[in-house]
Formats: C-alpha cells, sequence, structure tokens
C-alpha cells in the first residue's frame, strides 16, 4: 500500500476534510495542507492514523476525528482552463 505524504497530497491535488465524530458537534473543516507541511514536514505521513492523533476539533476540542480524502476538482478545473489557455494561444486562437 502506497503511503501518503503530506506534500504527496499537494501534489496529487487533493484535499482533506476533517470532521469531528461527536453527536452533538458535527463539525467540519477543511485542512489546510500547506500549513500542515510546514508545521510537520513534507515527508510527514498523511495517512489516517498517522494524522488524526495530531488534530483536535477547533469547534469543541474533542479529538475523535475523522478524514476525508478527495480530489480538489476546483483547482484541477483551474489548472485544466489554463493549459486550454496556454494552447488556444500558442495555436493562435
Amino acid at each position: 500500500m502506497a503511503q501518503w505524504t503530506i506534500q504527496s497530497l499537494i501534489d496529487g491535488r487533493m484535499t482533506v476534510t476533517a470532521y469531528c465524530h461527536a453527536s452533538a458537534c458535527n463539525h467540519r473543516h477543511v485542512l489546510d495542507l500547506e500549513k500542515l507541511r510546514d508545521r510537520l514536514g513534507p515527508d510527514a505521513s498523511a495517512m489516517h492514523d498517522d494524522l488524526t492523533p495530531k488534530l483536535r476539533c477547533s469547534k469543541c476540542g474533542g479529538k475523535k476525528v475523522g478524514l476525508i480524502y478527495s480530489p480538489d476538482v476546483a483547482r484541477m478545473d483551474a489548472d485544466r482552463m489554463a493549459r486550454q489557455n496556454r494552447y488556444a494561444k500558442v495555436k493562435g486562437d
């Protein structure tokens, strides 16, 4: 199984959302991967079991935190549009 690092998630244009398991809270927050990289280092493991012990809910302070990993579609779309614009400029459109 491949080991995700903070930097590999950034390079892969991924989004990580932390969510609180506390029944009265259910708070969600998208993690700032660049800040995590600066704090933990680019080669720090981004696997669920390695990352969640370092996290705490910013709303209730709970330590029962889960993670959802997903592609950052907005960032991928922006990159795709930039490539298309460069191609159109070279092509003369």
